[in-house]
Order: C-alpha cells, then structure tokens, then sequence
C-alpha cells in the first residue's frame, strides 16, 4: 500500500492529523508576542566622566585614554569610540549584536574600576550606562507649566514622574531633556572680592565648612533612646546669603557682601521647546532586550494615573512615540495577508472554475498559517514584521502543492476514473514530486537561517517560518487533500457550465504551448545561446544596479541636526534655531515639532518634525524632507541637516553616511585630510549634505605662569588652579538639602566677568603675605584655537566625515566613492573605518550574495540525492537565471534597489522557479519510463500536462504578491521591495522555464527508459 493510500481509505484519519495541526497551531497563536523585528539586542555602553573646567587635552590624556586602554579588554565589543571635550570624557562601546548586555555591562565596568585610582582626584567618578544603541528614545514626552517656573516643572518631573516612568519594566532611561534642575548657584564678585581680600578659595573653603551635613548619630538613656540631628548644613537663598565667610577683627564679611546667591538652574547649556513653547522633554529609552511595543504600552498605562495628580497647570504630552510606526507596519501587513488569501482564492477559482473544488486546495492556507504558529512558539519566535511578511508569501506558496494534487487528480476523473481510483492513482504519482518540491523550497532557506550578522539574526525567523509553512503545507497536502479529492471531486464536477468553459479554455492554451514547445525543440541551439546571453546578462545587471542596507521607509518624522561654531552659547542656540521653528510650522504635513538646544554639546541641538499619519497627508515623507533640505541650508549661524530614522536595529546612531578616518598622527594633520575629502565629496554632486566632525574652531586662552615671579610670592601651582577652577569651571563643592532632596552648590564668577579675555585681569589671585593681585601680574594670557574635540575610534586618533544622499543615490554609492577618494591621497598611516548606518552596510555587503550561491547549492545537492544524477539538477536549475534576469530589470532600472528585502526575495525565487523545473523533470523521467518514450517525446507531453498547475501555481503567487506592490503606509517600501521581485522574477522566469527547461532536457536528461 502506498503512502498516500492510507489517508484516502482513512479519512477520519487524514482530518484528525488536520485538526491537530489547526489545534496546536492556535493555541501557539495567543501565546506568541509581537514586535517590529525579531529580537536583536543591539546593546551600547556608555562610559561618562566630567572633570570640571579641565580642557580637552587634559580630558583626554589623564581620562579616556586609560579608561579606553582598560575598556579596550572586554569581550563583545563591535567598536568603541571616544570624545574628550572641555570638562567631559564621553566613551562609547558597540557591543557585537546579541551579545548579552548584562554581561557586556558587568565587564565594562569592572575594567573601569580597575583604573579608577588612576584618574584625577577632582574628577567625579565614571558613570556607566546601559541602553539599546538606538539613536533615538522610543518615547518623547513634554511637559510645561502656565503657573510654575522651569526650575520648579522639572522638579515636579524629577521628583514625582521620573520615578515611576523609570519603574515601568522594560524601561532604561527616563531622561530629561532641558531640564532646569534646581541648584544653589553663588555668583562671586571679584572686585568685592578683592575690597574683602577674599579668594575664591576662600569662599569654596567656607561653604565646605559651614554647609556640612553632619551624621551625629543618637544618645541612648537607660531605657530611651535618642537620634541627634544637628543643622549643620544650609537649606535656602537666604541661609547661604548670611553665612559668614570671613571674621575680621569682630567685622562679619557674609556671603551676599561678595557674590549673588539664588536659588538657580544646575546647568544654562540646554533648551528645550515644543510646538514653539518652552517645555522639559523626558526621553524615554528602552533596554536591549525589551519588546518596544510592550514598553509603550505599560507607558500609556501608566500616565493616566500619573497625570491625575499633576499640580494645576502642568500639561503633559506625548510627542513623539515610535510605537505608533511598529503598530500601524503591523497592521498593514496582517491586513496584506487576508486581501493576499482572498486574491489567491479568486485565482484558484479563475482556473479550476469550481467553488467545490477550489475549497480543496484553499483549505491549506488557515491549516499551513495556524499551524506554522506552534513550529514559531516551539522556536522561541515572535509575530513581527518578517515573521508576517513570510506570512504573506506562505500564502502563494501553501496553496501550491495542493494544486498540483487537485490537478492532476483531476486529470483522472477526466479520463474516466471514479473519483477514489483517481484520488489513489493521481495521489500516488504526485507524491514524489510534491516531497522534493517540499523539500526543496525549505531547504532553500536554510542558508539564510544560519546566517551571521544582521541579516540573519532578522531573517532566521522569516526563513524557518515560511520553510515551516512550506512543510505544513507538504503534508496537508499528501494526507488531506487526496482525501477531499476523493470526497468532493466526481464527473458531476466537470458538466458544470463554468467548468467546462475553463477546462475548454486551458485545452486550447495547452495545444497552443505544445505547437510552440515542438516548434521550439526544432531550433535548440538558438534557445540554448538565448539562455547563455540571459545567463551572463545577470552579472551585469547585478552590478549595475543600485545598492543599499535597507529601503528608506516613511516612518512620519524627519529629524534635523545642526551645530553651531563652537565658540556659541545657549543664547547663540536659542537665537539661530528659532527660524527652524517658523519653517516647520508653514509645512502642511506638519503635525508637531520640537527643538533641543545643547543636546549634547551647547553648540549642537536636535530638531524632530512630526508628521501626520500616513492616510491624512498627500507628500511622502522623503518628499518633504527634499523641501526641508534647502530652506535648512540658508539658515544663517548652524549647519543644519534633515535625516529620517534608519529602517533596521542595530548600532546605526548617526547620519546614514559615516566614514571615519583614523591615525597616530596629530589633530592638525587629521583635519587637512578629513577637509580634502569633504571638499571632494561636496564637488562630486552625490551628497545632499556633508560635514566632519573634527574642527579647529575651539578658541582657547593659554594661561602661561611665570613660576618663578609666582614661587616669589608664595603662590604653589595647586592654589592658583584652585582658584581658576572655582571662579570658572562651574562644578559643585558640595550638597545641600531642600525638601528631603539634594541639590548642588554651585560657585562661578558672576557671568558679566567673564564675557570677554579681558575680563581675567580682573581675577586676583592671594599672596602668601595675605595681599591679593591681579593674575596678570604672575601670567601671560594669550589666544589659540583648537580641536572642537578630540575624538577616537578603536583608540585611534579620529575625525568621521558624515553626511546624507541626494535622493536617487544610495548610501553604498556615497561610501565606495569616499573610499576610492581616500586611498587616492591618503598616507601612510592613515586608515578609515565605518560607524553606525555605514557599518552595517559594509559587514552586511557581501553576506546575502555568498547565501545566494550556497542556497542555489543546497538545492542542487537536495536534487541530486532525490533524482539519483547529477545531471537532473543541473536542468532544473537552469531557469534559475531566467527568473534572476526578470527580477533585477525592474532594480536595475531603478524601480527598486539590492538590498536585505530584494535578496531574501531573489533567494525566496530561487526556491519557486524550481518547483517548475521539478514537475516537468519529474513527470518526464516518469514518462520514459512508464510510457517508453524518448526524452524529446516525453519532456513535450510532460511539459503539457504539468502546464496548468504550473500556471496556476505561477499566477497565484504573482497576484498573492501584488498588494505588496501596491502597499502603502507604515512599512510599504520593504514590502515592495520583495514583492516587486517575486512578481517579476516569476512571470518572466515561468515564460523561459516552460520553453528553456524542456530543451535543456533534451541536452542533458539521462536515458530513463527500461
């Protein structure tokens, strides 16, 4: 008894493995989480020191460059890079994807505490973050307050929200942005100073002494017990204005006689507004592993109950969740799937012209799709994006094998045959070919499941899902769809009107096919030179076309970043940037906007637009941001730039063209290499913007010591830095206590003296004697300009030049010609390297071709151990090329690009142009043997009978796949993208397949008659 035998004569059996795999499959379906992607832990750790008013030089010698030699020994990191500015050290690390953050995190920290006895006793200890290396927060919300002042909304935030957003699982961060902390800030005078003869050591040294938060501890009593609290410390203005810095002989010198106290802002180096109002943003960060989607969710949870308790006047809005855009994707693709399911359905019908027995083969789509879900749950996947997307094309793909059976049971009851004889015979001799096409289509997949790098940590899932799917459907299709064929197809079937019209119709195209095919075989060696030409022409379109990581999508935002020269403060900022806020509101499309001042650095700030959905504007996102661009160009002050949001995870933070440059050398000789490129790159005409991140426009006041006239008065070098750095670098001494919370004391010399060079003859530094004099007297000022900062990458000296693309050039066009142009100049010992967005491009370059190849490999050696020959596979896969040529005319003319989506979907082709070659193999090897035929005789009628579900299997995954030809919204490109070569590929792969298949057979078919 055959195989297939069983499940005829056994129908409760064949329903019942059914039912079981609809079963299981839905009780998975509920218990699988949805994302955006499958899961990707593209983890960064950042390592934040500030050493107040040391310059960057001291940064980054006696700072980052041993932090990052001890960093530098931790396992997983991808690449790490470092900034040293005037009082900050900011290094971050690029952990490899995957790598467990926890333990990235945990090692990084232990090598920074390795060194930490090394760094400078006045810098505050290293800070050590976890985030997932996105370049933006999930979540931006804003916050102000008609009846509060900055300073009191962000404590309101601080004290009251922050924590409880931070609480919410899954949350990393909760950071505020423009924040005004609250801080004690002691503005010194220095001529009072001086009529006082206080230094402002003098003054640090007082308010270490008199604001002091002291621990007495308790008094115990024989049976009571005390515990002491003993005001030592200071709590308000006015207890700082009236502590006492100086007894003179009974003459009390307080505090406000030489400097203004109030209570202020921690730092003045940040703005923030929305919507053109001033506002404080909280950003709110994910960690590596979390599900966004769920974050957002607890988030929206959660702030109603927070927002009850806001104090009068205080508004709250969410401006910006990324969410929305992982939501709405979603939605359009699981709304793609059920218009897919009912295409295909009408397909069907068109060809079988019969409702009864189209259910046959459309009951294989819910059974192949539910049950995938248990294979998914067993894998630890997810419902996400590809995992749908696999969905999609599943749908074309399940209903294949079905077809075949029907058909070719079908053919039986035409014949004559009762509809169980033709159910067991039809069945019996498709069963063979519908295992190796099974086998096949999955197989295909498996390189791509074992992939490295990004591509395969996204695509496993959509590989094995659809491969999942693809078995599914195998054998629903060898156990359950013979036995419905048994049940539901008789002759009564093939008198109805429309079947007989169709049947008709399909018989005049099939004699039609055979005149063509026999006229065909006549002239074998022109078809042959005509698959040759189609052959090589793959190559060259493949190289010409365009090439990029991942289609742009229109996500509903665009984001500007723009610097000022580095000598601007926040009032520079405030000043320049606010035309950006008039130039979003006069956009149509807008729906919010914000502005962030010192995001960062003071000179720099970051700008997001917000537009509306998708369904209520009629501009596309990439069309707004080519208006965007060049009004942003004629901003007077900034060099400003519209990006839009990188379309895959990972380290891609940054501008999408990132090329670093790297060296021992020195800064100056950096500079003139990263300026040449960055003119060549401005004249080649490919870039919409491009700039470097390394500038000589630092100005800087070297104080040279006189330290013999210094030593003469009794002045050490640790006094006379003590002094500097409290009147001018803006650091806290110490705490003190408002409210039950801690806030910062801050002394500086009052902002009107230090507003020009000048103003430092007016410091006066103590003598040993007791008398004060002017700094002048014991150094000379003078002017430079330096490094806007010293940066590096892998622990080279660094500068990256970075930038956008005119629209029609890709991102691998910008950076082929940045390479060629540097190794035309560049000297020896001077290299580059990628970050962000552009080094995803270059590790991901090659890695889909080399899978390309070892898919077609896989399938040929799956070929040959099922065919017994090594020859079968090798005609099989000879309308692979056809099909490849039809798939890249449409890229190379620019309908699309090669990128991750179009070569999953020319990989995904490779697998169904071969289901073809293997039906007309298959049966024509059958046929010579059953029949005694010759190979030209047998491949002719093999290919005629096989030409119905061929076309059927052909059109219902051309039109299956056609709503992702005309997707739009959320997501559409990607889905384009690989439906676009689906639909091409197969149409034009299918026309040679039927015509170039059986003339390479005749060529090189063994002799398989007996």
């Amino acid at each position: 008894m055959h195989f297939t035998d069983i499940f005829i004569k056994r129908p409760v059996l064949a329903t019942v493995v059914s039912l079981m795999i609809l079963l299981m499959g839905l009780y998975s379906l509920f218990g699988l989480p949805l994302r955006e992607y499958p899961e990707v832990s593209s983890t960064m750790i950042t390592v934040n020191t500030t050493y107040s008013g040391a310059s960057a030089s001291v940064i980054q010698g006696f700072i980052s460059q041993p932090l990052t030699q001890a960093i530098a020994q931790s396992e997983g990191i991808d690449y790490m890079t470092s900034s040293s500015t005037m009082g900050n050290s900011t290094i971050s690390l690029y952990m490899n994807l995957n790598y467990d953050p926890n333990a990235a995190l945990a090692e990084v920290m232990a090598k920074v505490n390795s060194v930490k006895n090394q760094l400078p006793d006045s810098a505050q200890d290293p800070v050590v973050t976890k985030s997932a290396s996105d370049q933006f927060d999930l979540m931006y919300l804003s916050y102000n307050s008609a009846n509060m002042t900055a300073q009191q909304t962000t404590d309101y935030v601080s004290r009251v929200v922050q924590p409880q957003l931070q609480a919410i699982d899954g949350v990393s961060q909760a950071e505020l942005l423009g924040a005004n902390t609250f801080s004690m800030r002691i503005w010194l005078d220095p001529q009072e100073m001086v009529a006082h003869n206080l230094s402002a050591t003098d003054i640090t040294n007082a308010l270490t002494q008199n604001n002091f938060q002291s621990a007495a501890g308790q008094t115990k009593g024989e049976l009571v017990l005390f515990n002491i609290n003993a005001d030592t410390d200071l709590h308000d203005a006015d207890t700082f204005a009236n502590m006492v810095v100086l007894n003179d002989n009974g003459a009390l010198v307080r505090l406000q006689d030489v400097a203004k106290i109030e209570l202020g802002s921690q730092t003045y180096d940040s703005n923030v507004s929305f919507n053109g109002k001033n506002a404080i943003f909280v950003g709110i960060s994910t960690t590596p592993e979390a599900n966004p989607l769920t974050v957002s969710e607890s988030v929206h949870q959660a702030l109603p109950d927070i927002e009850a308790n806001y104090p009068e006047g205080l508004d709250s809005t969410i401006v910006y969740d990324g969410s929305i855009y992982i939501s709405s994707s979603t939605h359009e693709v699981i709304e793609t799937i059920a218009i897919t399911a009912i295409i295909v359905i009408l397909v069907i019908f068109a060809f079988l012209g019969s409702i009864r027995t189209v259910i046959i083969p459309v009951v294989t789509m819910p059974l192949s799709m539910i049950g995938v879900c248990f294979i998914m749950q067993a894998l630890g996947y997810s419902l996400n994006l590809l995992t749908l997307l696999a969905m999609v094309l599943a749908i074309g793909l399940v209903v294949d094998d079905a077809i075949v059976v029907v058909e070719n049971i079908y053919r039986h009851i035409e014949e004559g045959k009762s509809s169980k004889e033709a159910a067991l015979l039809g069945a019996r001799e498709i069963c063979s070919p519908i295992i190796t096409m099974t086998i096949t289509l999955a197989a295909v997949y498996a390189p791509i499941g074992f992939m490295g790098g990004l591509t395969g940590e996204l695509f496993t899932e959509f590989a094995f899902t659809l491969a999942g799917a693809v078995i599914l459907s195998g054998i629903i299709a060898l156990t359950l769809s013979p036995m419905m064929c048994s049940i539901v197809l008789s002759q009564s079937v093939m008198k109805e009107r429309l079947v007989i019209v169709v049947d008709n119709f399909f018989e005049k195209i099939k004699n039609i096919y055979e005149d063509k095919l026999t006229g065909t075989l006549k002239y074998r060696p022109v078809t042959v030179v005509f698959s040759i030409i189609i052959l090589v022409s793959c190559y060259f379109l493949a190289v010409t076309s365009k090439t990029e990581l991942a289609p742009q999508e229109d996500q509903s935002s665009l984001w500007v970043m723009y610097t000022a020269p580095q000598y601007a403060n926040i009032d520079y900022m405030d000043k320049f940037s606010a035309p950006i806020n008039g130039i979003f509101k006069n956009i149509p499309q807008m729906q919010d906007y914000f502005l962030i001042n010192g995001m960062g650095n003071v000179n720099s700030g970051i700008a997001g637009l917000m537009l509306k959905p998708w369904e209520n504007r009629d501009k596309s996102q990439a069309a707004i941001k080519a208006e965007l661009q060049p009004k942003l160009a004629e901003l007077a002050g900034l060099r400003a730039v519209v990006f839009e949001l990188p379309s895959l995870p990972g380290n891609n933070s940054g501008l999408p063209v990132q090329f670093v440059i790297t060296t021992t050398k020195d800064f100056s000789t950096l500079y003139q290499l990263q300026d040449r490129l960055k003119r060549d790159a401005q004249k080649s005409g490919l870039f919409a913007y491009i700039d470097d991140t390394l500038d000589y426009n630092n100005p800087e006041l070297d104080i040279t010591i006189d330290r013999d006239k210094a030593a003469d008065m009794g002045i050490n070098m640790q006094q006379l830095g003590n002094d500097l750095s409290n009147f001018l670098s803006g650091g806290y001494i110490n705490w003190f206590s408002m409210e039950d919370r801690s806030y910062q004391v801050i002394p500086q010399i009052k902002r009107s003296y230090r507003a020009n060079p000048e103003d430092l003859e007016q410091y006066y530094i103590e003598t040993q004697s007791g008398d004060m004099i002017p700094l002048t007297n014991i150094a000379n000022i003078t002017t430079s300009t330096q490094p806007n900062a010293l940066s590096t990458f892998q622990q080279l000296n660094s500068a990256t030049v970075q930038g956008v693309m005119v629209p029609g050039h890709t991102t691998s066009e910008g950076l082929d010609f940045l390479r060629k142009d540097a190794q035309s100049f560049f000297p020896k010992g001077v290299t580059f390297n990628y970050s962000g967005e552009s080094r995803q491009q270059m590790q991901e370059g090659s890695s889909l071709l080399t899978t390309f190849f070892l898919a077609i490999i896989v399938i040929y050696l799956v070929l040959a151990a099922k065919f017994e020959s090594w020859r079968d596979p090798m005609i099989i896969l000879f309308c692979v090329p056809m099909s490849i040529c039809g798939a890249l005319i449409p890229i190379n003319i620019g309908m699309s690009t090669l990128n991750i989506y179009s070569g999953i979907g020319l990989i995904t082709l490779v697998g169904l142009i071969t289901k073809h070659g293997i039906l007309i193999v298959e049966f024509a090897n059958q046929i010579q043997r059953d029949e005694n035929l010759s190979a030209h005789d047998a491949v002719i009628k093999s290919a005629s009978w096989r030409l119905r579900p061929v076309l059927m299997t052909t059109f219902s995954m051309v039109f299956g796949v056609m709503p992702l030809l005309f997707a739009a919204g959320a997501g559409a490109k990607s889905r384009f993208d690989i439906g676009l070569v689906i639909f091409t590929g197969m149409l034009i792969g299918t026309l040679f397949t039927l015509f170039v298949v059986p003339v390479v057979y005749t060529f090189l078919a063994k002799n398989h008659r007996k």
